[in-house]
């Protein structure tokens, strides 16, 4: 069977190039967008209150934001952060 390709050179190509046609044309009905992402998207918003513990830049920065991003379309879940030395970290997943 290879002594029919190898003596007829164009046979070979021609079916070659009709494999890839028919790669291209099965690859634009393949239905890759059911899958989900791998990883979802993340959102982090990042505060500072110099000075401020961590109860303040709770009850100052991070609930007021927390409070409008609630309604937000799509939202997963929401990690918030606040350390003692004024920082804020809030992560929003969707």
């Amino acid at each position: 069977m290879a002594h029919f390709f190898i003596r007829r050179p164009v046979v070979a190509m021609v079916i070659s190039i009709l494999m890839v046609i028919a790669g291209a044309v099965a690859l634009q009905s393949l239905p890759i967008e059911q899958y989900p992402s791998l990883a979802p998207p993340v959102v982090r918003i990042t505060g500072n209150y110099t000075g401020a513990n961590a109860e303040v830049v709770e009850q100052s920065v991070a609930t007021p934001i927390e409070q409008e991003i609630n309604g937000v379309d799509n939202l997963l879940y929401m990690k918030s952060l606040n350390t003692s030395d004024g920082r804020m970290l809030l992560d929003v997943t969707f």
